[in-house]
């Protein structure tokens, strides 16, 4: 009871003039900047939702002043939207899945001081982050040498693994002490009963702060499938194909087709706000998920004991 009471009064002491005005102003400033985050986005939202000629008019707008849901209605009526969709959580996951499981036993592997070629394995890769052979040799390799044109694979396994996420995934496997991985060798165990099950339980923020990037590559793809995915190909990835919609939308306003449509009808800007939304919305609801962890994994090795 005595030790509560304690506690009690340490949580209340008094903050000075000094504190008060120091914390009213960080909070102030946090939130202005929370702010000019956020309202960018909702003003995409907003002109959504605008009609054409409004957006022609007056530009961007926070509330539409001319409501309507014609610029979502023309991109799911293009066709293909929800099988892109489909497709890209499919890859998102499975990329993200086994890409932490590459990453995180790489980053172990090039950690561990009884492995002989860490050092040699650790500059290749770290070389491979500063030089490229370029888009030619890269595009020959992937169409001639692997065969993957025309294939999912194409845009799967390139954005699977990369020297920085390995390089962080070291780092953050840096952290946790060699004698922990001592300790399980003496109790007899062997090097994957070691990493899944005392290593990896350490490296829930490294794995939510990897996790998290390998997600966002995947799901903002859409490189890979303009090089490798001809129209051959009926569903591609979420970005490519609202990139193709926009492409339509601005080359119907420029064929002799439009010509006999009012371009009001043709919600141009529109369409490109709701590529936005569709694009962005899904991915914002993973980050309550991983913040904790996310935070957590940033902050690693900023305090040193």
């Amino acid at each position: 009871m005595k030790k509560h009471e304690e506690e009690s009064s340490a949580a209340k002491v008094k903050l000075g003039r000094t504190d008060i005005f120091i914390r009213t102003v960080g909070y102030v400033i946090i939130s202005l900047y929370a702010i000019a985050c956020v309202f960018p986005f909702l003003l995409i939202i907003g002109t959504s939702f605008s009609s054409e000629a409004s957006i022609r008019e007056i530009g961007v707008q926070l509330i539409p002043r001319e409501f309507t849901l014609k610029a979502y209605q023309m991109v799911v009526a293009s066709g293909g939207i929800w099988k892109s969709y489909g497709l890209t959580i499919l890859i998102t996951l499975t990329g993200t899945l086994v890409g932490l499981g590459c990453i995180s036993m790489a980053g172990y592997a090039l950690q561990r001081k009884d492995y002989p070629y860490r050092n040699a394995i650790s500059f290749f890769i770290y070389f491979t982050s500063l030089f490229s052979a370029g888009l030619a040799p890269y595009y020959l390799t992937m169409t001639q040498t692997y065969h993957l044109k025309d294939s999912y694979f194409a845009v799967w396994l390139p954005l699977l693994m990369s020297p920085w996420l390995v390089i962080l995934m070291k780092n953050f496997v840096k952290q946790i002490p060699h004698e922990i991985t001592e300790s399980g060798k003496i109790d007899g165990a062997g090097d994957m009963t070691i990493f899944v099950y005392l290593v990896l339980p350490m490296l829930k923020p490294a794995l939510a702060t990897v996790g998290l990037f390998l997600a966002l590559g995947y799901w903002n793809e859409w490189y890979q499938s303009s090089l490798f995915l001809s129209t051959k190909v009926d569903v591609k990835p979420l970005q490519y194909t609202l990139y193709e919609v926009v492409n339509k939308m601005d080359a119907l306003k420029n064929s002799v087709a439009g010509q006999y449509v009012s371009l009001a009808d043709v919600p141009t800007e529109g369409i490109k706000m709701a590529n936005a939304v569709l694009a962005t919305g899904p991915i914002i609801f993973l980050y309550p998920f991983v913040q904790k962890y996310f935070i957590g994994g940033i902050t690693v090795g900023a305090v040193k004991g």
